[in-house]
């Protein structure tokens, strides 16, 4: 109960301060100015395969129609399969495939569906 009270105020806190942020910028003044650029010697790392956008939720529908061919929804975040059961096609971040694109692409299978 106490870090709810915590995490409200600091919610609280953010709020507040970037209102008060966003209404200190003069009138004329660009809101989009971006920073100057750095530069560096390293080369910029690719993205993971796990850092991509959420997907949106399927509709009833399509998790009838992924069953009925046999695939497998995977959770993106966790690398973990599902056939069936409590999490199929409703995990934020994943995509059905086939299961065995799934274990080609290292994916693991749930333990319990």
């Amino acid at each position: 109960m106490r870090d709810k009270h915590l995490f409200a105020a600091v919610l609280l806190v953010v709020v507040l301060l970037s209102s008060l942020c966003s209404s200190a910028i003069p009138q004329g003044t660009p809101s989009n100015t971006q920073a100057p650029a750095t530069t560096s010697s390293a080369p910029a790392k690719a993205p993971a395969a796990k850092a991509t956008s959420p997907t949106s939720a399927p509709s009833a529908a399509d998790i009838a129609a992924a069953k009925a061919s046999r695939q497998v929804w995977v959770n993106l975040d966790s690398g973990i399969y599902h056939k069936g059961g409590r999490w199929y096609g409703k995990t934020k971040n994943g995509k059905f495939m086939s299961a065995d694109d799934a274990k080609k692409a290292g994916y693991k299978p749930a333990k319990r569906d």
